[in-house]
């Protein structure tokens, strides 16, 4: 009894800290060569006096992110675009390649006005072919079905998929797209009008890639449960490209390839039409919208990976996310990321047993590197602890060292309760994922 009370207790002052989390505006300045361009993020403000979190570009390109104040009475372009020049360039990119044809699948259900607003910036793509289609996920009304037909005709083919889960929906678009390369995205995102282009380029240069992953940034930080995921990292991989590959695996992976949360995220993935068609798509059993409640984009990179493709995170592939608002969304999603981490892992090893050996292999390193890990988090925390006491920057602006986007900052402190949850979910995940092929069975006898 007493242990259940210090829980209510603790997690009741924990929801009193996230409560006091203040909104952060998100903009973007361009380090031209005619000077800087400060634009508010997608669907913000004009960026005025307070905390902004800024992606930096050079030329186009997202290079960076931080976290800045803008004092009361100073122009905001002058005071991020003296911080935005501390951020490093980066290598000078390549001469783009000529995208091969590409199809971007949207899935979805019930959310007509935030696909209105993916749908937008998908047709402003400057791909040069390419097409898009939208899934209705066990659709409960016609209300998408009307507005893929009402406002975008011809330029969006809409499929329905009457199993409900994010995979079965996944599935159903790969088998209808016609192009080389098949993307994913959500409907909550605004893609950048070079996203396209940039995730599928890699795909024309290197024959082997049977993956790509982007880069994904808030949208908006305006609650306290978008800034709070947000300071830990959100869906941000960072800013430097990076090549996976089965036959070199990289020494910093010590679980590679089974630590496909690395790789990247279902909103910002590509693959080769034909390879992920080869491996079988994606497990129907795994996804939101099943027992499973997630893994299902983790399940489809690991597959790549272990019929010997690579994968390739291309951050200049940028979409804008639109993160989950409220207390009670953090929870959820704290319990779906543990129960779709383990549902994934079991999916893997149900379907190729033969990777077993590997995975068994591979945890004890993936155990002392997870424990190094911690310990340094541990000691960034208390050092980040011992900035703040020293108050803010002179001046009121300056770059925070745990900015919103950056990856794995931490500039709030991840609520237990969320850690537990997750825990929780991890446990569930073996068992949610054959509940979730129990179900896919009887649905398959009812068919029948």
């Amino acid at each position: 009894m007493a242990g259940a009370r210090r829980a209510r207790q603790e997690t009741r002052r924990e929801i009193a800290e996230f409560l006091s989390i203040g909104p952060v505006q998100v903009a973007e300045l361009d380090l031209g060569d005619e000077g800087p361009v400060l634009r508010p993020g997608p669907g913000s403000a004009p960026v005025a006096s307070g905390a902004v979190f800024l992606l930096v570009r050079r030329a186009g390109r997202p290079v960076g992110t931080l976290l800045g104040e803008v004092p009361e009475g100073a122009d905001p372009t002058e005071v991020l675009a003296a911080l935005a020049r501390e951020v490093p360039g980066g290598t000078t990119p390549a001469p783009p390649s000529a995208p091969p044809s590409a199809g971007v699948v949207v899935a979805t259900r019930e959310r007509a006005d935030q696909l209105a607003r993916a749908l937008d910036s998908l047709l402003a793509q400057d791909h040069p072919d390419f097409e898009i289609v939208v899934v209705d996920n066990a659709p409960a009304t016609e209300e998408t079905r009307d507005l893929v037909e009402r406002k975008y005709g011809e330029r969006v083919r809409y499929v329905r998929e009457p199993v409900p889960g994010l995979a079965s929906a996944h599935n159903r678009g790969l088998a209808a797209v016609r192009a080389e390369v098949v993307a994913f995205t959500d409907d909550d995102v605004v893609a950048d009008p070079r996203w396209l282009s940039e995730l599928t380029a890699p795909f024309t240069t290197d024959p082997r890639l049977g993956c790509a992953t982007g880069l994904i940034l808030p949208a908006r930080l305006g609650t306290p449960a978008q800034v709070l995921l947000e300071s830990h990292g959100g869906f941000a991989k960072g800013f430097a490209p990076r090549t996976y590959d089965p036959r070199h695996p990289p020494a910093d992976e010590p679980l590679f390839p089974f630590t496909a949360g690395r790789f990247g995220s279902g909103a910002n993935m590509a693959f080769r039409t034909e390879v992920l068609r080869t491996v079988g798509g994606f497990d129907p059993a795994t996804g939101a919208g099943t027992r499973a409640r997630g893994g299902d984009d983790l399940y489809g990179f690991v597959r790549v990976l272990a019929q010997g493709h690579g994968l390739r995170y291309t951050p200049s592939a940028l979409v804008w996310h639109h993160h989950r608002e409220t207390w009670r969304d953090l929870e959820t999603q704290a319990y779906g990321y543990g129960a779709g981490l383990t549902a994934y892992l079991t999916a893997i090893l149900v379907n190729r047993p033969a990777l077993l050996p590997a995975f068994l292999a591979r945890v004890p390193g993936g155990l002392a590197h997870a424990r190094a890990l911690t310990a340094v988090r541990a000691a960034g925390a208390r050092a980040a602890d011992a900035t703040a006491a020293g108050g803010p920057a002179a001046g009121g602006a300056g770059p925070a060292a745990g900015a919103p986007g950056g990856h794995d900052s931490r500039t709030h402190p991840w609520p237990r309760r969320l850690a537990r949850l997750q825990l929780r979910g991890m446990l569930y995940g073996p068992v949610g994922y054959l509940r979730a092929r129990r179900a896919l069975r009887t649905v398959g006898r009812e068919a029948g």
